[in-house]
This record gives structure tokens, sequence and C-alpha cells, in this order.
């Protein structure tokens, strides 16, 4: 596997030094100062290449190049925005970009609860409770028609959740769920979600899914004659929040996804993590299915506690049977002859960064740790591998 990190730009508080010297060789970023929806200038592109080229790493890997909410409603000037993004493609292909990864979550990239929870050795991690985000949804967000979502037992579990909670933990959870998205120090205010919510209000599952296909088969033929891979991050947690439709979540959506735009442009960003938060997702399975069409790695482990509840973990102990993921990865990039770019995905915070100001999940040390682990892991089953031979 090619070793890679995250890194939000010139922005960022890690350095490309830094990351240099954890021993990757690529950096994954994504221009974060264009507006979704605008063209990625071919300047704008060369520009953050130099810059990293310069620190001695490479950029073959974009995380992400966003999906305007207007394309997954299809609504207002979508067709135009989808135009813009077939020209980013050829833009991105020109510069010798590689794989373009994306997502079709609509308004939220991600969720978590909590963002600093707190393990026994005093490391944090990013962690799910369903009955706080109900307690959230129902009594702090208010979300109309939300009740419906939820069962007499969710909504009186979610109440006594709350009534648990101080000001300051419920204006902290409140934070953490409208976080906004990655690479952003924005939130998103109680009256902005709202409206949004609204625009979904008559998009199910069906609907959002037939928009993600439209959208594929307009812009896949462009990235296979480009010369460049799509990859779709799955759904993160993979089920409905918020009332919102959900599409990459399960084995189905993925095959689904791959079978209606069958062309190896349009593939996928196989991430352990977030798939993983849905106990009965089969990870080996679901890389056996797709692996002809996965395009990224991103490599993490979640543990699964009671009620729903999960939360990161060692990146080699969890709920996704890393060591036989691994394995499998390896033996098929032997017998294809190619080296997938992997990430380790989160991290813990630990005690000697806690005073740093990082993304939730992208500390410094926490990924290093990961990143180690999937490394030794590899060498491993490299090792064992060619014994056998």
């Amino acid at each position: 596997m090619t070793q890679t990190m995250r890194w939000y730009g010139p922005q960022d508080i890690i350095s490309l030094k830094e990351l240099k010297q954890a021993g990757v060789t690529g950096i994954v970023t994504a221009l974060h100062q264009v507006p979704v929806g605008d063209v990625w200038q071919v300047k704008d592109i060369n520009e953050r290449i130099k810059t990293i080229e310069d620190a001695g790493l490479e950029w073959k890997v974009i995380e992400s190049l966003p999906v305007h909410e207007d394309i997954k409603r299809q609504t207002g000037n979508y067709k135009q925005l989808i135009e813009n993004y077939k020209q980013s493609i050829k833009n991105v292909a020109e510069c010798g970009l590689k794989v373009i990864t994306y997502n079709f979550m609509p308004i939220l990239d991600w969720l978590r609860t909590d963002h600093d929870f707190e393990n026994e050795d005093g490391s944090k991690v990013l962690r799910y409770h369903p009955a706080k985000f109900a307690f959230f949804d129902l009594f702090l967000l208010k979300r109309e028609n939300a009740e419906k979502d939820y069962s007499e037992e969710e909504i009186e579990e979610a109440r006594k959740t709350g009534e648990n909670l101080s000001s300051e933990e419920k204006e902290r959870l409140f934070s953490n769920v409208l976080l906004g998205l990655p690479g952003s120090s924005e939130s998103f205010t109680p009256e902005v979600i709202k409206e949004q919510l609204k625009a979904y209000d008559h998009i199910d599952d069906n609907k959002l899914r037939q928009n993600l296909i439209h959208f594929l088969s307009e812009v896949s033929p462009v990235a296979q004659e480009a010369g460049v891979q799509l990859a779709i991050h799955p759904d993160d947690p993979p089920f409905s929040v918020l009332g919102l439709p959900r599409v990459v979540s399960t084995q189905a959506d993925i095959e689904h996804i791959l079978k209606e735009v069958d062309i190896k442009a349009n593939g996928l960003c196989y991430c352990t993590g977030s798939l993983g938060g849905r106990p009965e997702n089969d990870l080996v399975e679901i890389f056996e299915k797709s692996k002809d069409r996965i395009h990224f790695l991103h490599l993490r482990n979640v543990k699964h506690e009671t009620n729903g509840i999960f939360r990161e973990s060692d990146h080699l102990d969890g709920a996704v049977p890393m060591t036989e993921v691994v394995s499998r990865i390896l033996s098929y990039m032997n017998e294809k002859k190619i080296s997938l770019p992997m990430r380790p995905d989160h991290g813990y915070l630990h005690s000697a960064e806690d005073h740093r100001n990082y993304y939730p999940g992208y500390s410094l040390i926490g990924r290093l740790k990961g990143l180690a682990e999937l490394r030794g892991l590899e060498k491993g089953l490299e090792r064992s591998i060619q014994h056998k031979d």
C-alpha cells in the first residue's frame, strides 16, 4: 500500500515537514479555499502541487472535491454545477492527479456526538451516542416532526439522557453535531440547518440514489477519458440522521452504485471505519465484492458498545477484522501488481497534544500510531506471504 496522510492545506497546524518525518510519501488534500461548486483552476492546483513537492512529498489523491447540494437535490442550477465538476475533473487530470474522493451525504459530511470522549488511559476519541443524538435532535435543535423518527422508548431515553447533561455539556453536544465540513472551523446555526433540512423534505433514499446515479453517469465517462478515478466515500455514520436519506451505507448500496454506472473510473473509497459503524456490514465481503473498483483505502477501526453506541478504537483492535482486511488487500494488490493509496483514518488525541487545536480525529501522534500499526501489520503479512511462496 502507498502510505499517505491527510493534510488540510496551508491553514493546517500540522506541517508538511512533520508529515514527511512520519514516513509517508504522499499527501491527501484539497483546495478547501475554493467555494463548493466552483471550478478548480489549473493555476491553483499547480500551486498546491508545488507546495507539496517542495516539501519532498507528492499529491495524487484529492480529498475531497465536494459535490454541491443542488446536485444532490437536482435543484437550482445543478446542470451547470455538474458541468463545473466535469471541468474540475479535466483540470486535475491535466495536473497529474489520479484519484478524486467525494461523498454524497446530504448537508453534513460526518457526524459525532462526542469529539473528545476519554478512554481509560486518558486519550480522547470520536464517539457516537444515539440517545445523546436523539436528545439533540428532539430537544435542542427541535427539528420539525423529528419524533416520527423515534420510538416512544427512544424518546424517553433521549429525555433522560438530556436531564443528566449540564448546560456546558449540552452546548458542547450542540456544537459537536453541527461542526460543519472537515477542513473548516465554521459551524452551522440551527436556522441554517433547519432551512437546509426542509430542502430535503421530498427526497428519500430512492430519489437521492437516482440523483447520485445521474451525477455519476455524467461525470464518470469524463473521468475515465481523463485517466482519473472517482472514489465515493461511504456515509458516516452509515444510517439516517436528522431524517436525511442515506445511499452509501451497505454492501447493497455499493453494489448498486457500481452496477448502475459500470465504468472503471466509478469506484469506492473503502473506509473501514465508516462502514464498520454499522455492525451488520461484513467488511471482508464488501472488499471482495468491490475490490476491482476500490481506488482509495481509509483504514481505521471502531468499537461497538451497548444501545448502538460506537467509538474510534486502535487501528488493529475493534469490530473491523483489520488483519484479515489487510491480508485481502495485499493479496489483491499482488495479483494485480498495483499499490493502492492508503491512509490511517482518524486517531486518538493523546495527552501530549491535548493543547493543540486539531481537527477532531486528526491529531499527529494518534495518526502516527495508527500508521505505525498498519505498516507493521502490512510488513508482517508480506513476510508471511513470501514464506508461503
